[in-house]
């Protein structure tokens, strides 16, 4: 499932989308994993706005979302966003498209970036230094973007105390 396309979406519609409470993205937020698009502020009222995130900040908390359901800490998660930045130029969701210069592999413990001339990088462990890749590649998995499902299954309806006697 696609979600249409805005220009942004409020905390509430991303957690919404990703599973994550608006208190996981606030906390993201401080610990500098991801930044809103459009940052909370102070109104002349006193109060705040609500943080935007664009859709590319919301393909990113997806991935993130999905690799932290997956036991990855924020710290090696905010790991893997600056090597991206810092090492190859890019931004996570330029990662996780498939049609980069850079495909993210994961084994489910680590995350590995493969380039476009075929060499391998850990990014959690030793990001600068490339790794000699022999067999068992198969075993890596594509991160790619996989949407969590709006819906919600019905519990199915109890029975009534007639219902119960009668059938």
């Amino acid at each position: 499932m696609r979600p249409d396309l805005k220009k942004n979406y409020s905390s509430r519609e991303v957690a919404s989308i990703t599973g994550l409470s608006a208190r996981q993205l606030q906390w993201w937020d401080s610990r500098k994993l991801i930044k809103p698009s459009i940052a909370s502020h102070r109104t002349d009222a006193g109060g705040f706005t609500e943080r935007r995130y664009s859709p590319v900040d919301l393909f990113e908390l997806v991935v993130l979302a999905d690799l932290r359901r997956s036991g990855l800490t924020v710290s090696k998660m905010r790991l893997l966003v600056e090597t991206l930045r810092r090492r190859f130029g890019v931004r996570l969701f330029d990662a996780i498209g498939g049609g980069g210069a850079i495909t993210l592999l994961t084994d489910g413990k680590e995350v590995y970036a493969r380039t476009e001339s075929g060499q391998f990088f850990n990014l959690l462990r030793a990001p600068g230094q490339p790794l000699l890749v022999v067999g068992n590649e198969e075993r890596l998995k594509e991160l790619k973007l996989r949407m969590r499902s709006r819906s919600r299954r019905k519990k199915p309806a109890r029975k009534t105390a007639g219902e119960k006697e009668g059938g």
